[in-house]
């Protein structure tokens, strides 16, 4: 808790006591809850550009919000200033949005002791500036002398140390630090008159040294380069319907975008989500098992603690196709009668929570990954993603292959570019006829925005095969 005492509590001298007076003006008796969201962050991001150090740059930003929920109803305020003046009367416009009521005296608890799941300590002075640079311009520069046809390459090296507390009406008072690192590489050959690229990278809430002394950041732009000259060599796609094959880890974001987001508990409450009223049904063939797990250690999606001080859990949402169960935040599960599963996630200080992903994927089945290959006559593999978008209402989904091949006789053909898949979430997975025992994490790249706010997550998934898809295409 040193973060927090340091630089926010003891400076401003908020004691316990205080905190609890402020808590008990945004609560009333006609009030379900209240909460107070105490937060300082440090980040710093470095890109090098053509072999230039194009930007680096740092920023700190705090303050806290506060929240009366009544009903479906929020009131919220937040601020950057401290003083037990700006507490009280945030609490009090809080309070006055949903409902005046009559003051209700709230006691705090002790600190709530759960598993770390990562490091305190920020990665931002693990090690000095000189390093970052200089393991941008030694990436640079390996890859520039691998390979002939480089036209340009961007790197990207970002770390963050978020120090957050916790305090709600029900007695939590829940704190957390928690570090992220990020790396990304971009690759651009040229070769004649085409142009194509190679992306990869990872990340994860660990110090930079994971990145920088143990060779993964090479790794990273072996990988960007072999992408990028796969899809040198690219063909056109064929529009048409199709078997495909998902390959292990990164695809798994189209179970995240497709699947995942129908299975947050506002969508359901609400009943925009195709899943709604399902509980207990099947909606997926039998061979699927997704699940959505915050508490795997130091994955970029994880955390110790959500954003409203409740643990994360490891939450079964399809088990055997059926349907399980959805991931909860504090309000939607009180609303729907239910728990919440540690999914209480906000992107600051300034927004309200809501339920999110953390690490969302598919447990692996019992098929060997070339035996799924083998089984397809003719049809694609589909191994990155670059991106996609879905219409939670019905579930449709559209998604843009970053490298795709043919199969042709149960073997991997050529590669194919401008590939996209279109289709439907719970149709989709209906379709699923056989699930690989290679399960898969991504690299710890994922950012996933809902209402405006962006959180980082985690996707994975085994290697599994569609049966029936419909593939957009530039070959006719």
């Amino acid at each position: 808790m040193n973060s927090i005492k340091n630089i926010i509590l003891n400076p401003y001298n908020l004691t316990d006591q205080k905190i609890e007076k402020a808590l008990s003006i945004a609560c009333s008796n006609k009030i379900d809850f209240a909460d107070i969201y105490f937060e300082y962050t440090k980040t710093e991001s470095w890109r090098l550009e053509d072999g230039i150090m194009k930007s680096g740059s740092s920023s700190i930003d705090s303050g806290f919000g506060i929240r009366s929920v009544s009903g479906d109803k929020s009131g919220f305020a937040y601020s950057s200033q401290y003083d037990l003046k700006d507490l009280t009367k945030a609490a009090e416009m809080s309070r006055s949005i949903v409902n005046h009521g009559q003051e209700k005296s709230v006691k705090l608890g002790e600190s709530k002791k759960f598993k770390k799941l990562y490091d305190s300590t920020s990665p931002l002075d693990s090690i000095n500036d000189n390093e970052k640079v200089d393991f941008l311009k030694s990436i640079d520069a390996y890859i520039k002398k691998k390979d002939s046809k480089v036209d340009q390459v961007i790197l990207n090296l970002s770390g963050t140390h978020e120090s957050i507390l916790v305090m709600n009406s029900d007695g939590i008072k829940s704190i957390d630090e928690r570090p992220l690192v990020r790396f990304s590489v971009v690759v651009i050959l040229k070769d004649k008159e085409r142009r194509e690229q190679g992306f990869s990278g990872g990340g994860g809430r660990y110090m930079y040294d994971e990145i920088l002394n143990n060779q993964t950041g090479y790794k990273f732009a072996d990988e960007a380069l072999r992408q990028a000259n796969i899809n040198l060599n690219a063909i056109d796609c064929k529009a048409g319907t199709a078997t495909v094959v998902l390959g292990p880890g990164w695809p798994g974001v189209l179970l995240h975008e497709a699947i995942g987001h129908g299975l947050e508990g506002d969508f359901n409450r609400k009943k925009t989500s195709a899943y709604t009223g399902l509980l207990g049904k099947k909606v997926a063939s039998s061979e699927c098992t997704v699940i959505d797990d915050g508490t795997i250690a130091k994955r970029r999606g994880s955390l110790s603690v959500d954003d409203e001080g409740c643990e994360t859990q490891r939450t079964v949402l399809i088990e055997n196709g059926i349907l399980k169960g959805y991931m909860q935040d504090k309000l939607n599960s009180r609303l729907m009668k239910t728990s919440s599963t540690g999914n209480g996630r906000r992107e600051s200080y300034g927004c309200l929570p809501m339920p999110r992903m953390t690490n969302t994927f598919m447990l692996p089945g019992k098929h060997n990954p070339n035996e799924i290959i083998e089984s397809v006559k003719k049809g694609i593999y589909a191994v990155n993603f670059s991106g996609g978008q879905v219409d939670i209402t019905n579930g449709q989904f559209v998604f843009t292959a970053s490298e795709a091949y043919n199969i042709r006789d149960g073997k991997i053909a050529d590669p194919i570019k401008d590939m996209t898949l279109i289709g439907n979430g719970p149709e989709i997975l209906k379709k699923v006829s056989m699930v690989g025992n290679d399960l898969k994490l991504d690299e710890g790249v994922g950012t996933c925005g809902k209402d405006g706010q962006t959180v980082p997550v985690g996707v994975g998934q085994p290697t599994l095969k569609i049966d029936e898809i419909t593939v957009g295409g530039t070959q006719l």
